[in-house]
This record gives C-alpha cells, structure tokens and sequence, in this order.
C-alpha cells in the first residue's frame, strides 16, 4: 500500500460525491420534463420521433402500460442486434470480412447487450465488424441504460406522487433521456478520449513494425464512441478482447479516472435526485451514503488483498504486492479501486484479470455483484434495487416497533413487500441454481480451466455476473460453448427483467397511494441509525444466501493459498 495509491481512492471518492448534486439536478430537470438545455436543437428531433411512433409524450401510463412498452423496447432490440449479428457477411462497414456469428453466440450476445451485461465470449476485434460495432452493440448500450434510467425515474414517481394512476410515459422517458443525457455526454467523453489516444476510425487495422524487425499488424476502429457510451451507461462491452486494459481503450491515468467517474456519475446523480423528488434531499444523500460506505469497504479490502501478494510467491522469494495479471501502468491501486467500481455497478470493464485477484480480492467482486449492484449500481438499476432494500429495511424496523412502517410518505404494506421480495430473490434463483446445475453436469465443468475451489469461483463468479447484468469475468472460463451460451443468457435475461417487472408493479402500487405524513412513532429514515440498518440489512441477506457458495469458492481458495497449496 502507498500513498499514492491511498490518494487516488479518496481522489476518487471525493469526486463521486461531489458530482452527485449537479448530476442531479439535471436529471431532476429531465425526470420533470422541463425544457432542457440545447432544446432549440434537438427538440425538433425530439418531437419528430414521437410522431414518426405515434407516441403522445403527455399521455402518462399505469405500470402495467409501461412494462408492456419496456418488453416490446428490449425484445425489439434483442431481435435487431440478433439479425445484426448474423447477417454481418453482407452488410457494410466489414473491411475485415467477417462472416455472420455462430447462432448461439450471436443469441448470448443479443441478451447481453439488451440487458445491459455486455458478457463476451468472443473478441471484438476479431469477430465483429464496425457495422455490428456501432448500429448492433452501441446503439443497444445507449437503449439499455435509458431503460434502466426510465424504470428509475418511474419508481421515484411511485414514492413522489399521490394517489396517481400514472407512473409516466416510457417512450417520453426513453427518448428524452437519451437525447438529452446519454448522447451530449458520450459526444463530449468520446472526443476527450480521442485526445488521450484513443481511436476513432473505421480504418481496419495499421501495420507496424516492432523492434524486432517483425511486421504486427493493430486492430482500430470507431473506439472512442462504443467507450465513451459503454462506461456512462454501466455497460462495459470494450471495443477490444482485453476491454479498458488495452492501451487503446485506457491510454492514460486521466482517461482512467475519467471512466472510473463516468461510470458512477448518473447513478450518484439518481441517489439525489430520488431525495428532491419526494421532498427531502437528505433522503438521497442517506442513500448515497450507505452506497459510499459499502463501496469503500470493498476497496479497502481488495486493495489490502492485493497488496499483501501471494503467499505462495513469497514463499518462493517473489516479496511484493500481487501484480500477476495487472498492467504495470496502472498497478496495484487503480486495478483493486477499478475491479471494485466496476462490480459495484453494473460496468464490467476490467483493467485486470480477475481470475489473478487474489480470492479475497475476487471475494469483493464476487460479493459486489451478489449483491445487486446495488453499491451505485448501473444507470437505473442501482436506485431502484437500493430502494427494494429500503422497503425490506423499513419493513424490519416497522417489526421493531410494532407498527405498518412506512417510507418517504408511503406506507409499506404486504403487496410492496411480497413484490419487493421477489426481487430480491429472483437473482440469486438465477445464479445459485444455474451454478449448481455447472457444476455437476461435464458441459458446465469442461467450462472452467481451474480445479478446486478456484474452478468454482470460476463457474459462481459467471453466473453472478450474468444474473447483476454484470458482464466481467474470471477469465479462466471457456465460456463461448452451447452449454454456456445459453445458460448465461438466461441468467441475463431473468436477472434483469426478473428485478424490473416487480419494480414497475410496486411503483404502481405506491404511486395510488396517499401521502402518510411522518408522525412521533415514524422511523427517521435520514441519520447514521437509518444508513447502519440498511447496509445491515443488505449485507445480512446478501451474506445468508451466498456465504455457502462463497465458502466453497473464494474463501477456501483464499486458505489454501495461505497454507501453500495449489491445484
């Protein structure tokens, strides 16, 4: 551990925190539907969508009229990028020439970037043209992260609004947040990321000339675009095989930290806003600081893992922190703060092997995503699966004092919490019972290069990454097979949608609510009592339902390397 390295983690958290008010008080605006900046441009856009669709952006929803318009977005979306996919050979853009993709990979890959996961089995730059690239890949990192931003902005209403039949429009949202948000933003990260170096061209490749005298020849593309997009929106899908490691996606220590904090902007920006909507920014600032907690503890622990090195390599004479795996130009601190941020949303981009960490190191990363992404979370989703904790919570301590308990106004009653625990479980269904089902059949166990309780963290982590719409790996799978390919894009799918279609219905429900003002037997959902019952509540539950897999994986791979054993 050094300095350095401790200052740029408190750089990073002091920044997180400081763009949470001014991200949020724009989303505020754009959740409102107020005249926005740069109106007079893209308005004309804006309105020329909703009559080409036919779509009203007054005409407000119930939550089961946006549900049905969220399902028909993303199965439109999964179709699209599917024949994409396929029909690569014949379309444009393709100077490499590559052929349509294998069916079931092309299907992973529709579900994936649909949801929002960005999984790969494949390596960009040597499976995809630029055409799949930018109309099949980016465009559905755009889509995915205003779903998620939408169906956020919808559960707010639910808690803001009294006694409402309506929990918005979808189309208005979807649209609006895109044009106005996702792509001014991604236009100004992608041209600061072709100052840092990155490439932005729909040149094929250079050919160079190493010092060696050989002749290497460097995939380039439209990079800066799909990267700028994949970090704010909580994707992750790198342009490259070897995602935000490769020079060419994260050239600089700048450009580093400006990933790091495009990836939790908006959801630091959606704590606030969620405070300002319902009447009491301290509401937002509570929630953000369990999120802040959280996220800091995970850093400190695998920075600590990570430094404290192998075991078995200082037993060898090899004495220093544990760089196997890592880019020497970022090192020890920026990879442990980048793998910790990036599984504590819904990101997934890697500046380092995973499969290297060290198992407490993956034990984090692991623990990050079986959580829910909900530390920050993805665009959207982290919001809303936080508050499904703040309903559990409110519910516990209504138990403590014997009375309905009630949130930001709303009362919690049976049919919030039956739907708020469906959300809760569906995930961890996905990835324990599909893990388990990896783990005993030969296709699921020819998947994993390890043995032993590494070989099972290999299998867990896929699945946990699948079902938190996660995307990043431990490395060692061998994923792109039939077995894998469908597996995991069921995981996708259900963890997803499986947390999103609840959220919608609870937002219906608590948006025909009345207002319950707070009384003398109210619990105070602003203070350090209210921030320490959530995270204890989080990290209870997130502990009772994962602490057996996490015993057979990270955790006895972590003391059989501290006993000098390997496998």
């Amino acid at each position: 551990m050094t300095i350095a390295g401790w200052g740029l983690i408190l750089l990073f958290i002091v920044l997180l925190v400081a763009l949470a008010r001014p991200m949020g008080a724009f989303l505020y605006r754009l959740y409102l539907g107020e005249r926005m900046p740069m109106a007079v441009a893209i308005g004309p856009v804006e309105r020329g969508f909703y009559r080409l669709a036919g779509v009203d952006p007054r005409r407000e929803q119930g939550w089961v009229a946006y549900a049905v318009a969220v399902m028909a977005l993303n199965t439109g979306g999964i179709i699209l990028l599917f024949a994409i996919l396929k029909l690569q050979g014949v379309l444009p853009f393709n100077p490499q020439g590559f052929p349509g993709v294998e069916t079931l990979l092309a299907f992973n890959t529709a579900i994936s970037f649909v949801t929002n996961t960005n999984w790969q089995n494949y390596g960009g730059e040597t499976t995809l043209s630029h055409f799949s690239q930018m109309a099949g890949l980016t465009v559905q990192n755009f889509l995915s992260a205003a779903t998620g931003i939408a169906v956020a902005f919808a559960f707010i209403r639910g808690f803001a609004r009294r006694q409402s039949a309506g929990i918005g429009n979808f189309w208005a949202d979807v649209t609006r947040i895109t044009l106005y948000l996702l792509l001014p933003l991604s236009i100004v990260l992608a041209l600061f990321y072709v100052t840092q170096g990155v490439p932005q061209t729909l040149v094929a490749s250079v050919t160079a000339t190493t010092l060696e005298g050989k002749r290497q020849v460097i995939a380039l593309g439209p990079v800066a675009s799909q990267l700028a997009i994949k970090q704010l929106g909580t994707n992750g899908g790198g342009f490259f095989n070897a995602n935000s490691a490769h020079p060419f996606e994260n050239p600089t220590a700048l450009a580093n930290l400006v990933q790091l904090l495009s990836i939790i902007a908006i959801g630091a920006g959606l704590t606030w806003l969620f405070g300002k909507a319902v009447g009491s920014t301290r509401q937002g600032w509570a929630l953000l600081a369990a999120m802040v907690i959280m996220l800091t503890v995970g850093t400190v622990a695998a920075y600590w893992a990570e430094a404290a090195g192998n075991p078995i390599h200082q037993a060898l004479g090899a004495v220093g922190a544990n760089m196997e795996g890592k880019e020497v130009r970022f090192g020890i601190a920026a990879s442990a703060l980048y793998a910790t941020v990036t599984t504590a949303t819904s990101t997934g981009a890697v500046i380092a092997m995973h499969d290297s960490l060290m198992p407490l190191a993956g034990l984090v990363a692991l623990f990050n995503m079986q959580l829910g992404e909900l530390i920050i979370g993805g665009v959207g989703s982290g919001l809303y699966a936080i508050l499904v904790y703040a309903i559990l919570a409110v519910f516990v301590a209504g138990l403590m004092v014997g009375r309905t308990p009630e949130y930001v106004g709303k009362k919690i009653e049976a049919r919030e919490m039956k739907l708020s625990v469906i959300a809760i479980v569906i995930p961890p269904l996905a990835i324990l019972g599909l893990a388990a089902v990896a783990s005993v059949v030969p296709a699921g166990l020819a998947g994993p290069l390890a043995k032993g309780p590494h070989g099972f963290s290999e299998i867990l982590y896929a699945f946990s990454s699948a079902a938190a719409n996660n995307g990043s790996a431990f490395g060692g799978l061998s994923g792109n097979t039939p077995f894998y390919n469908s597996l995991l894009a069921l995981a996708m799918f259900v963890g997803r949608f499986g947390v999103l279609l609840p959220v919608l219905a609870i937002a219906g429900g608590l948006a025909a609510k009345r207002h319950v003002p707070a009384g003398p037997g109210s619990f105070p959902t602003t203070g350090p009592l209210w921030i320490g019952l959530l995270i204890a509540v989080i990290v209870i539950v997130g502990g009772l339902t994962f602490l057996p897999s996490l015993a057979l994986g990270p955790i006895a791979d972590q003391l059989q390397v501290a006993a000098g054993k390997t496998l």
